[in-house]
């Protein structure tokens, strides 16, 4: 397993994947030194998550492999689904995957998701359009609803 750690302007993230994807993204409370040489194995990862922040990618091209269970899978498979600069509440997410009485153990799942941004689980709200519930901070989750969908100044002339 090859890691890589960057610097994103919502902290140090690590990339950890190898030839079969990537397979874990993640903020790293701790202070530590950014990776120097990128492994290949991540180099595109890399290279596409700082596109992401830079405002000039919307949706993610390499390889994926996660671990979790066939029922998390599931759910981050129905993430991706979401569109880039729409949002989805926990309940549509439940209905879409069949089963509104799961909206538990979607939210947990949503909540396990490997893959910060890439797999879009800060898409998803609370029923009443609240932020509720992220791993990365609520800070961050809207800073990245904001970074994929600013708002635009209307001129008052």
């Amino acid at each position: 397993m090859e890691k890589a750690i960057i610097n994103t302007p919502l902290g140090i993230t690590e990339i950890q994947g190898d030839e079969n994807g990537i397979s874990k993204i993640y903020i790293r409370d701790e202070n530590v030194e950014i990776t120097s040489k990128i492994p290949s194995e991540l180099k595109e990862a890399v290279i596409q998550l700082q596109e992401y922040f830079e405002g000039k990618r919307t949706h993610f091209t390499f390889l994926l492999h996660p671990s979790g269970t066939e029922f998390q899978k599931k759910v981050w498979q129905e993430l991706l689904n979401i569109p880039f600069g729409k949002t989805c509440s926990y309940l549509e997410l439940s209905k879409k995957l069949g089963d509104v009485k799961a909206i538990r153990a979607v939210a947990a799942a949503n909540g396990k998701n490997p893959l910060w941004i890439v797999v879009p689980c800060h898409r998803v709200i609370g029923a009443d359009g609240s932020l509720t519930g992220y791993a990365g901070g609520l800070w961050r989750k809207k800073w990245l609803l904001e970074h994929e969908n600013p708002s635009v100044q209307k001129t008052l002339f």
